[in-house]
């Protein structure tokens, strides 16, 4: 792991801990999951890890369609969007690195490139204002989840781009 990651990791320990040393602040992010009740909280919980492993193993496809000579980073490195609480740094360079490897491809358009990459670092910003207690938490785990969304779609498309490219290079 970067030593930016685990130095930039510092705040936002802090932050997840606020209800601790600040609690009339408000309960933070796992105080709004656990007001729903314990099995929602678990429900919720399961299916957002869910949607992530999803949504690495998408990452991870994009970077096995890249040669191997153009990548960043390994295909597995992108699970380390578990790495709680580092994921929240290391998310990312994980998006910066996988928009780097794809430049080089001629299937993906740099533009393409470049509004991947722009929404990658977009919903990791709102996922870290998510970690921001009351109202201003929840409108940006909100929007992180409607932006991720947008981009996990876009990297679908990417995905479908570059295996099609690998296949008509085949024959």
């Amino acid at each position: 792991m970067r030593l930016w990651t685990m130095v930039l990791t510092i705040p936002l320990v802090a932050l997840l801990l606020q209800p601790v040393w600040a609690p009339r602040w408000g309960s933070g992010i796992l105080g709004e999951v656990s007001a729903t009740g314990s099995a929602a909280a678990v429900i919720t919980v399961v299916v957002f890890f869910g949607l992530v492993a999803l949504y690495c193993r998408t990452l991870q496809q994009i970077l096995v369609c890249v040669p191997e000579q153009d990548r960043i980073r390994s295909p597995r490195s992108v699970w380390l969007m578990f790495a709680i609480p580092f994921n929240f740094v290391e998310d990312f360079f994980i998006v910066n690195d996988v928009a780097a490897s794809l430049v080089g491809s001629a299937a993906v358009r740099t533009r393409s490139v470049s509004i991947w990459r722009a929404t990658g670092l977009a919903w990791c910003s709102l996922q870290i204002v998510s970690l921001l207690p009351g109202a201003v938490g929840l409108a940006g785990g909100a929007a992180a989840i409607l932006v991720w969304l947008g981009n996990w779609t876009h990297a679908a498309i990417i995905t479908r781009r570059l295996r099609h490219a690998i296949e008509f290079a085949h024959g």
